[in-house]
């Protein structure tokens, strides 16, 4: 279940988890069936069985009487926008995918994104735009790959839509980027919380990833498919130069010393491609069970049985920061919708834009756009911005929708936010880190256990210098007086117990398992 590089599983694999998902086509999940419901129920915890929280049995969003707040309570796959207004400090929390890919890659789409005249697949395209529509995204970076995102022009490079009601964003007339309509998009079970338009902006995963490309890099195809597939420290400047945060994608790729030393913005701390191969025995297991849904998590929560700590990803981020370097990390999707066509209970295939857009995804604190009349607007040069600053955390959202976390240096009366480079000579620095809560979760499921973590990167791992735990809403700051130079981590784990009614017969010990829900990008302490 993930949406990367499906192609380089080995044949027997790949034929073994098609067969799997075949017998999984029409069957019911947990909590989904009539014959489950009773004792299940649909995670809103009022008991009629409409998911909706408000008690009333119409699967309206809730009342807004303290039951789960007027959009009704999270359950698995239930999505909702960020805050819309600033927080205390004047950042605008959005949330967005940075690695997709769309009817511009060539391997996006089972494999046949167009057809021999060109035309891309209106289907594919339009489960694309559906999961951006559904998943309330803010922002997303598209990076496709080459082949084809060399020879398709601005703005169709940005999935310009005007029958999707989309708005381009323009610099001297030309389209830089393209906020996202959902006109005739069944925008999912959100209620009535707010309508999120996500801005598109392009780029491509080629020999490195750059993104937020504002115009294609060179005037012809070919001299595109050159630059873009240079890696050189000479190559990557020049991208940088067209306009690019300029990053690498498949950490696990790459060594130590080459993304220290090349002149990259970043690289990505997490993916779900390298996470599938190195859980691969996990994989055929749950995929085993595919025809008894009673066993097996919620269709949205089937990550849940294969996620896990990455130790060449959090040994290599830790190694380059540790030699003095920064660099952003960043989660990436590589979605591509290529892989499983079967359904699964929820009557979506097993790669859907949908799923893979709602697992994850990267969070930026953004200052508002200045020019703008209302104080929650940003455009791609906030992005831009934040990315460059590196105020960034990555949130497994399949675990719950977090509000309050915050991570932030305190020094003389100042806040330092996340990307932050504070300096010892200046005075006392204190590390804090805030817990979240779960968005809307429903009373009726157990209280899951946080822990807070805050980390030092060293040249053979992340060191831990400060940790607090305790039960959600009763989890106090994590502290830390600094008093040695680094580049300093903030991560939330979670005991996820309120996931239990969901995680089917065979995975109930997952609600006791700890899972990383939030990786913060470091603050950089300097002498």
């Amino acid at each position: 279940m993930a949406c990367s590089r499906w192609s380089s599983i080995p044949l027997s694999i790949a034929a073994v988890l098609a067969l799997a998902c075949a017998d999984n086509s029409t069957a019911d999940g947990p909590g989904e069936s009539s014959e489950s419901e009773a004792s299940s129920g649909d995670g809103d915890g009022d008991g009629d069985g409409d998911g909706d929280g408000d008690g009333d049995g119409d699967g309206d969003p809730g009342d807004g009487d303290g039951d789960g707040d007027a959009w009704g309570y999270w359950s698995p796959g239930k999505m909702l926008p960020t805050a819309r207004e600033p927080n205390a400090r004047g950042l605008l929390d959005r949330r967005g995918l940075i690695h997709a890919h769309s009817v511009h890659s060539h391997d996006a789409c089972d494999d046949e994104p167009k057809d021999d005249q060109g035309n891309f697949d209106g289907q594919c395209d339009r489960d694309f735009r559906e999961g951006l529509c559904r998943s309330r995204h803010d922002f997303v970076f598209l990076t496709d790959h080459p082949s084809s995102f060399t020879s398709v022009e601005y703005p169709e490079t940005l999935l310009y839509r005007a029958r999707f009601g989309d708005s381009l964003v323009d610099d001297g007339g030309d389209p830089i980027a393209n906020w996202a309509g959902c006109d005739t998009f069944d925008v999912g079970n959100s209620g009535s919380a707010p309508f999120v338009s996500a801005l598109l902006q392009a780029g491509s995963e080629a020999a490195t990833m750059p993104i937020g490309l504002p115009a294609h890099v060179a005037a012809t195809e070919a001299e595109r498919e050159v630059m873009l597939g240079d890696s050189s420290p000479a190559g990557i400047m020049a991208l940088s130069d067209a306009g690019a945060v300029t990053l690498v994608a498949h950490t696990e790729e790459w060594s130590v010393q080459e993304l220290t030393e090349l002149p990259l913005d970043g690289f990505e701390m997490y993916n779900i491609h390298a996470n599938l191969f190195l859980n691969i025995v996990a994989v055929g297991t749950l995929l085993s069970k595919m025809g008894q849904p009673e066993v097996i998590p919620h269709p949205e929560l089937v990550l849940l049985a294969l996620l896990s700590e990455d130790p060449v990803y959090i040994d290599t981020w830790a190694s380059v920061l540790a030699s003095g370097e920064r660099k952003l990390t960043t989660m990436g999707s590589d979605c591509h919708r290529n892989t499983f066509p079967q359904e699964l209970a929820d009557g979506q295939r097993i790669d859907s834009y949908e799923r893979i857009m709602k697992w994850f995804s990267n969070h930026l604190l953004v200052e508002p756009d200045p020019r703008a009349n209302t104080p929650d607007a940003f455009g791609p040069a906030q992005l831009h911005d934040a990315l460059d600053a590196g105020r960034l955390f990555g949130v497994f959202e399949l675990l719950g929708l977090p509000e309050g976390f915050d991570y932030r240096g305190e020094q003389n009366g100042d806040v330092l936010e996340i990307g932050g480079e504070p300096s010892l000579a200046d005075g006392p620095l204190t590390l804090r880190v805030e817990a979240p809560t779960v968005i809307a979760r429903d009373p009726a499921t157990a209280v899951p256990e946080l822990e807070l973590r805050l980390l030092k990167a060293e040249v053979d791992g992340w060191q831990e210098v400060g940790a607090v735990a305790g039960p959600e809403g009763s989890v106090p700051s994590l502290e830390l007086d600094v008093v040695e130079p680094g580049a300093y981590r903030a991560e939330v784990r979670i005991l996820p117990r309120h996931l239990l009614a969901w995680l089917g017969d065979d995975y109930q010990q997952l609600a006791e398992q700890s899972f990383v829900w939030i990786y913060a990008n470091p603050i950089y302490v300097r002498d």
